[in-house]
């Protein structure tokens, strides 16, 4: 897989956006109505990514700065990692993995200090993932701060060098 960085409204991504909806509604009964304004994704308060295969779009995930959320997490610059998704297909070989190293990456050359993330209950790869990365639960926040379902996570990343 290669991961390149593209805006949030490419069309590649946008056919990955319809995969993950339908998979929501199949397991939590309808989409994710978190607010997302692609233009939160662009470089230095964002990055998209998408992970190819060949010409493939199979991975996807990006990070937008949130520095409502600061003073919440002990003052650090926080950022926000936001629809994360795997095709499928192709999932149990890694790129999600890479794919979140990439976005820890991009965000802490830019000073993002912590990145903070929403999954559900009825994503336990998701939050495996998480876990086995370094995250820990923090206490909910976002649009489904006040849903059963939401499982919320949180990793501090270093000191950074300040947002440019």
């Amino acid at each position: 897989m290669v991961l390149v960085e593209v805006p949030f409204a490419d069309e590649r991504v946008q056919r990955l956006v319809e995969e993950v909806q339908a998979h929501y509604v199949a397991i939590y009964g309808g989409p994710d109505e978190s607010p997302v304004d692609p233009l939160q994704f662009s470089a230095p308060r964002g990055v998209f990514a998408l992970g190819l295969l060949g010409d493939e779009p199979v991975a996807m995930g990006g990070w937008r700065w949130r520095p409502e959320l600061d003073e919440r997490f002990d003052g650090d610059r926080v950022a926000e990692v936001k629809r994360m998704f795997v095709s499928t297909p192709v999932r149990g070989r890694g790129f999600a993995r890479r794919l979140l190293a990439h976005l820890e990456s991009t965000g802490a050359q830019v000073g993002v200090q912590r990145l903070v993330l929403e999954t559900g209950t009825m994503q336990p790869d998701a939050i495996a993932l998480y876990e086995a990365s370094g995250y820990e639960r923090v206490e909910p926040f976002g649009h489904y701060a006040n849903s059963p379902y939401v499982r919320c996570f949180g990793k501090h990343l270093g000191k950074g060098a300040g947002l440019s």
